[in-house]
């Protein structure tokens, strides 16, 4: 029987892990909404940057000193002068910033990916959750779902986590899959998909009844 959350749950995964299935399992199992490539159409329909900008930077790294201008200008918010002069890259990041704030204030969801355990850090409803599993595992799911010969899908993981790991790193002040970044890390190869979404739910629960 499922039962309902005050949470917003983000979920940091490595890739294989099967962390877009067990968000949308724990997002239907407490019937709140879930997000995933949804928050580039939210980050797009507020912004009114076109889709496929964000789609192309969607947890890609940039340089440092990017990043630098970047920050600076996000402790200032959209009414910054700056903000026309803005590069692409720069306008992008912020815009997601805010779609997964403002889609927080909105209530109880899931969040996969895109940095949003760091967008809400400051939210007392956020628990972070992060996903990982041996590369064996993630190995046979993803030459299974897209069909890749197993030198295909090492690289496929290798490169994605990279990115990941590289955009996460850059605009956090955390690293991405230690378990100090997260409140709660799950191995679904160990647990299996089943057992990795009935310990978070399990988990969240726990969170909630913190709360009260």
């Amino acid at each position: 029987m499922s039962e309902t959350t005050t949470s917003i749950i983000t979920i940091g995964r490595q890739y294989g892990s099967a962390g877009r299935y067990i968000g949308q399992e724990i997002a239907k199992y407490f019937g709140i909404k879930y997000y995933d490539k949804e928050l580039l159409e939210h980050a797009a329909d507020h912004s009114g940057i076109c889709k496929e900008l964000f789609e192309n930077h969607d947890e890609k790294p940039t340089n440092s000193f990017l990043y630098s201008l970047v920050m600076d200008t996000y402790s200032f918010g959209y009414s910054s002068a700056g903000y026309t002069d803005m590069p692409l890259n720069h306008k992008v990041f912020l815009a997601q910033f805010d779609a997964i704030k403002h889609l927080a204030e909105e209530g109880p969801c899931v969040m996969v990916g895109r940095c949003a355990d760091y967008a809400l850090a400051d939210n007392k409803d956020c628990f972070s959750v992060f996903i990982h599993a041996d590369m064996e595992h993630r190995l046979q799911r993803i030459t299974k779902l897209y069909n890749k010969t197993e030198k295909q899908a090492r690289d496929m993981i290798n490169k994605t986590d990279k990115s990941r790991a590289s955009y996460y790193n850059y605009y956090t002040n955390k690293k991405w899959g230690a378990a100090e970044s997260y409140d709660l890390c799950v191995n679904s190869g160990c647990l299996g998909y089943e057992g990795a979404i009935r310990t978070i739910i399990e988990a969240v629960k726990l969170f909630d009844a913190g709360k009260k």
